[in-house]
């Protein structure tokens, strides 16, 4: 049901409102933005390139980032009217975007940790085993929010709002997944500083074009995005927040704009930046191989002018 209401008594939150629809907008053109300027390494790392299960996951992450960010903003926005159930549709979405990209993430980081264990058969089956319950919490929780859910509209003075009214115990549920991915993104982490100290033990030759040390950096980069988000997340449920609600919008509107940068930006660039440095390795190597020949043709045109001379 529609609520009507021109009581001056809203300002205050119409206000806030506004505020708050300034980090959507932010957190929405930080993925575009992004998304365009990796443009022309994605036509020439990706879509030029053989389909593979690498391919769909990228795809997936990438092109989930910008229909979340525009939902988001619109959902956000007070110049945007929406009737009671688009608004619970944009939460809903919102909310399985978010499962389905965890999910492309994990399998991302899978793949990958599985090549810095130089394909181990029992590392891949414990990354597996140990991403499901993660995968399956998310999910029933969501599935459970969503059902205990429902939108409605807000005209406050001429402005909209979408607003939810939240039933059952999505707040435990919600809190309950967080902590596992966040579990299971510091076992990650875990795994790839153990791989790295053990190579460096081994006393192995690592230069700066590495394959292992490209996948460590973006490794340490994008775990330090999580630890990031994990840390603002947990501190939204401090009790401070709730006496300040300038303070929880701007709390809150960070945390959007650190979400979307860890899911939408350093996702997919886990996978261009791989991509990257074998296209300069191919490059480099025909490049070698091209200037052996010429030297090849050389000396050989040498040595047949000093035959016949």
């Amino acid at each position: 049901m529609t609520l009507v209401s021109n009581d001056p008594i809203y300002w205050p939150s119409i206000n806030l409102n506004i505020f708050f629809s300034y980090f959507a907008v932010i957190s929405t053109v930080v993925v575009i933005y992004d998304w365009i300027l990796a443009f022309g390494h994605e036509v020439e790392l990706i879509w030029r390139r053989p389909w593979s299960l690498i391919t769909v996951l990228y795809v997936g992450v990438r092109y989930a980032g910008m229909p979340y960010a525009v939902i988001n903003m619109l959902d956000n926005l007070p110049t945007v009217s929406v009737t009671d159930a688009v608004s619970a549709n944009f939460y809903y979405a919102i909310n399985w975007i978010s499962v389905v990209m965890n999910v492309i993430l994990g399998a991302i980081m899978i793949i990958r940790l599985h090549a810095l264990y130089q394909g181990s058969r029992k590392m891949l089956i414990f990354l597996i085993v140990t991403l499901l319950p993660v995968v399956i919490t998310s999910g029933v929780s969501v599935g459970f929010t969503n059902s205990y859910t429902s939108g409605e509209e807000l005209v406050l003075s001429g402005t909209y709002k979408c607003g939810y009214e939240f039933g059952g115990n999505s707040s435990l549920l919600l809190f309950i997944t967080w902590i596992l991915g966040t579990v299971w993104e510091v076992l990650m982490f875990c795994l790839v500083v153990w791989i790295a100290v053990k190579h460096f033990r081994e006393l192995r030759r690592w230069t700066i074009e590495g394959f292992y040390t490209v996948l460590i950096k973006t490794h340490v980069l994008y775990f330090a995005s999580c630890a990031a988000v994990s840390c603002f997340q947990f501190g939204y449920y401090s009790p401070a927040l709730a006496t300040s609600p300038i303070g929880s919008l701007v709390y809150g509107g960070v945390l959007q704009i650190l979400w979307n940068v860890q899911m939408f930006v350093l996702g997919p660039r886990l996978i261009l930046s791989v991509r990257e440095f074998n296209a300069k390795l191919v490059a480099g190597f025909e490049a070698e191989t091209n200037m052996t020949a010429i030297d090849f043709q050389e000396h050989t045109r040498m040595s047949i002018g000093s035959m016949t001379a």
